[in-house]
């Protein structure tokens, strides 16, 4: 007869008594699975975050209070847990998991990680660091009602970077108010600089430098000290942007100014952010209207939403939306908002203007307004059931792998609406891991298409191997039988060489390139394809990352779009909005169906996939052999 502790076998019990696991991140998903962890059962856990408690966290991170805002996430969570079980002995570091201190023998003497993470570099390094170990990860994210759990094990499954991911469409706070890096991350201000100036303010799209940024005061006490937030009789109070624009009439070289000029200076005080970036530089009202405004700026060519304005281009711009906005709010009368709407032109003027001038103060390319408006999308809220649901799923997952049964283990997507079936969850078996993954694959190799007479050595360190392949401490040589060294991880080594181009070194088509990246105990051969044809704005293309494309659509097939599994990165819904039936695929090669066999599979491919219709339908996934499917070609008919 079994024997039970609870609610689970005494054997499965005591093994959670004694494991040691290592949960990464401790904010929506991770303050609930830590709390779930104690409950079940785990005794030994570590939990690592390098955030710190912000007041727009508090209503859905749970193991937070007022008291707690400016403190670091992990000691608080840790403190928290332990009220539920006080006998749990759970470490707290408030730090970056891509620390070189945290490596491979750090992960190994761990039996299980389990990553709650809101950014796609961190997953990418814990799930290589999880490779290099030989540990099992349990991958999850959620994207508002959407949500996946998923696990990872070497040779066994798909490692996080096996299939291409999407664009982000969420993005860690610190980074628009503080850090942008992308033109995405402009735009994502930007939209947020709207609802505050004019719309409904929320306090988790502020603007204003965030002084409580975990990177700029690594020590968490410094860090508290200097959060935004303040106390006083219970509550948090915080300057209302909207108030101060209002007290100024709304008046746009004063906005620009606070804006453009005042914040990025006091960010520019925060000199750690600024150690390994390319600081911002400020602009001025005055100093611009001076300078630029005699220069007749010629007409671009083209579409008027396809150009791209100058500066002053973009400050007239900026200036006349303001007006116009201002002129809308006064039309609806006291304590009315504006609702931001792509299609409304000056608010989507005041984003672009906006997105721009925040673009040339971090020295990115601008972007045209139709660039911008298709980048803009929806921001995807956080809701704190979906993040309740995947963390029980992450346990449940857990569980399964403590218990010897690996084999058992599922991918579990969490719908917005039941699909078919009446379900919620729906389960998929794990696929093998992918021939040509440049993480997991034996040999990982990649080619690389690039002009070497105009990419530098730092473009390749910092956009390529940090920013795309996700290394963190890069070393690069030549196969050139000479074994000649072109960046080195050793600070000050080849800092010479920053500025120079890839055909200084004599690499040109056809050369190689081994990177090696010791902390994630990683090798990645890059062979280099020259060119001179890439599209405006690109640097570089990665050859063959693009997935394969659906079959055109035949007569009485419905329209088919490409989306990616449901993960925090990438879960993007339906938008039709007159009824149409929308269906929304992803990694199809050639798909053959089988009336008697649901789900379904994609042939040639291990590569799963869902259907998703309008009204949030899903049909499940499963591993089935090609030999299951008849010939017919799928047809996407509504039933």
């Amino acid at each position: 007869m079994v024997q039970l502790v609870g609610s689970l076998r005494r054997e499965l019990a005591e093994s959670l008594s004694t494991c040691k696991v290592l949960v990464v991140g401790a904010g929506g998903i991770g303050c609930e699975l830590l709390k779930n962890l104690v409950l079940t059962g785990f005794k030994n856990i570590e939990v690592i975050d390098l955030d710190t408690i912000d007041v727009s966290n508090l209503n859905r991170q749970f193991l937070f209070q007022k008291k707690h805002v400016g403190k670091s996430k992990a000691q608080v969570a840790k403190e928290s847990a332990l009220q539920f079980c006080p006998s749990a002995n759970i470490t707290a570091y408030h730090d970056s998991i891509m620390n070189p201190d945290y490596n491979v023998e750090f992960f190994r003497k761990f039996m299980l990680v389990m990553n709650a993470l809101d950014n796609r570099a961190a997953r990418n390094h814990v799930n290589r660091m999880c490779l290099a170990a030989d540990i099992p990860l349990i991958e999850s994210g959620t994207a508002g009602y959407l949500g996946q759990v998923t696990v990872i094990k070497k040779g066994m499954t798909e490692c996080y970077e096996c299939q291409p991911k999407p664009t982000q469409k969420t993005f860690p706070g610190c980074t628009i108010r503080n850090t942008p890096s992308e033109p995405i991350h402009c735009i994502v201000w930007a939209k947020y600089l709207f609802n505050q100036l004019f719309g409904e303010e929320d306090a988790d799209q502020e603007v204003s430098p965030d002084t409580a940024d975990p990177e700029a005061a690594w020590n968490p006490e410094d860090t508290a000290a200097r959060a935004t937030a303040s106390e006083k009789d219970g509550d948090i109070k915080r300057v209302s942007t909207k108030e101060w624009a209002r007290s100024t009439g709304y008046d746009s070289v004063k906005l620009f100014n606070k804006l453009f000029k005042d914040d990025i200076m006091y960010l520019l005080t925060m000199d750690k952010l600024w150690k390994k970036r390319k600081a911002p530089i400020p602009l001025d009202w005055q100093q611009l209207e001076n300078s630029m405004r005699p220069q007749e700026e010629s007409p671009a060519s083209g579409l008027k939403d396809q150009q791209v304005l100058g500066v002053w281009g973009y400050c007239q711009l900026f200036q006349h939306s303001v007006e116009t906005l201002r002129l809308q709010l006064q039309e609806k009368g006291e304590g009315s908002e504006l609702v931001w709407d792509k299609d409304d032109p000056p608010a989507m003027d005041f984003v672009t203007a906006a997105a721009n001038l925040r673009m040339h103060i971090f020295s990115m390319n601008m972007k045209s307004r139709f660039d911008v408006k298709s980048m803009a999308g929806n921001i995807i809220p956080a809701i704190a059931t979906t993040n309740a649901v995947i963390a029980g799923l992450i346990v449940l997952e857990g569980l399964k792998i403590l218990s010897g049964e690996l084999e058992s283990c599922r991918t579990i997507f969490l719908n917005k609406c039941p699909n078919l079936r009446k379900k919620l969850l729906v389960p998929c078996i794990l696929d093998p891991p992918s021939a040509n993954c440049y993480v997991c694959a034996s040999k990982p190799e990649v080619t690389v298409k690039l002009n070497v007479q105009k990419t530098t050595v730092l473009s390749l360190q910092d956009r390529i191997l940090k920013e795309r392949f996700g290394m963190v401490a890069p070393d690069v040589q030549i196969e050139d039988g000479k074994g000649t060294i072109l960046i080195s991880s050793e600070e000050g080594e080849t800092e010479a060489n920053n500025n120079k181009f890839l055909g200084d070194f004599g690499i040109r088509n056809g050369s190689r390139l081994q990177a090696d990246d010791f902390l994630q105990d990683y090798t990645l051969l890059i062979n280099v394809l020259h060119t001179e044809e890439l599209e405006r704005d690109v640097e570089f293309e990665v050859v063959g990352e693009a997935p394969d494309k659906a079959p055109p659509p035949q007569n009485n097939q419905e329209e088919v779009n490409s989306i990616t599994n449901g993960n925090k990165d990438s879960a993007q819904p339906s938008t039709s909005s007159k009824g149409e039936h929308h269906w929304k695929l992803s990694w199809i090669k050639t798909v053959k169906y089988d009336k008697n066999t649901r789900p379904l599979k994609s042939l040639g491919s291990s590569r799963q996939f869902h259907v998703l219709h309008e009204n949030s339908h899903f049909y499940s996934c499963a591993n089935i052999t090609a030999q299951r499917f008849s010939n017919h070609q799928l047809s996407f008919q509504h039933h």
